[in-house]
């Protein structure tokens, strides 16, 4: 039986008021569901000292590297000393603003795994591929760079400490969001995709989840939860959603 998940990823946005005010609205009192908090580097600190009041804490991202020169770069190990569990990478606005390649993802993922975190990856395609129907060929893409990167000894295990965040682009941040149907059908393509490793991964949906679609996201069989963005932002918003997961 899977756990559901649900991840908050504020972006590039907050203050130490505004994380102060959040955790003070924030009730994730009685839930049964897994939540994880990621803000920006900088309220790392702030948000560990909340951290034993029902979630984990992530990054939004780490460098492939483990230490060196360089500037402006965070390194898995660093993340773990503030108690970071998880680290998203590859999410949509890095792979599009930051050109990040799948392969650069790939080694970002192994260098969290390596180091004891859990990677939450991110795959999912363009407005563009999915008119074209090619959004199964697209997400098999990012998920073969994975396994390729780790090399045919790994097997399946390599997504045995792993979480998988499905965000269609064309969902993020527009107001748009996937039907549960559509979600759920590109969902149990990748859970057939990794093998027998499948049955025990999360997965979760990524593409303006609200409060008022995120129960028949979650009703799905293979959606675990979510990859929230701006409602993240609302305390009381991303409470009703993890609700939502249990």
């Amino acid at each position: 039986m899977r756990t559901p998940l649900v991840a908050a990823n504020w972006k590039m946005n907050g203050s130490r008021e505004f994380a102060e005010q959040f955790f003070a609205a924030l009730d994730l009192e009685g839930l049964s569901c897994a939540v994880v908090i990621c803000p920006p580097y900088p309220y790392l600190p702030l948000v560990a000292e909340k951290a034993g009041e029902g979630f984990s804490i992530g990054a939004q991202n780490l460098s492939d590297e483990t230490s060196g020169a360089f500037t402006g770069e965070v390194s898995a190990a660093m993340l773990l000393d503030w108690g970071v569990r998880y680290a998203i990478v590859g999410h949509s606005e890095r792979r599009s603003l930051y050109g990040e390649s799948s392969e650069l993802v790939a080694r970002k993922f192994h260098a969290a795994q390596a180091a004891g975190l859990v990677p939450i990856l991110c795959v999912g395609e363009s407005l563009q591929e999915r008119e074209e129907e090619r959004t199964l060929e697209v997400i098999a893409s990012q998920l073969q760079a994975v396994t390729e990167a780790a090399g045919e000894s790994a097997g399946g295990d390599v997504w045995s400490r792993a979480v998988i965040a499905y965000e269609p682009v064309w969902a993020i941040g527009t107001g748009k969001t996937a039907t549960p149907e559509q979600a759920q059908e590109v969902h149990r393509f990748i859970r057939e995709r990794l093998g027998n490793a499948g049955a025990a991964v999360q997965i979760l949906y990524g593409g303006s989840v609200k409060a008022g679609n995120a129960e028949a996201l979650f009703a799905q069989a293979d959606i675990d939860g979510a990859l929230v963005g701006g409602a993240s932002l609302d305390a009381e918003e991303f409470s009703k959603i993890c609700r939502a997961a249990g």
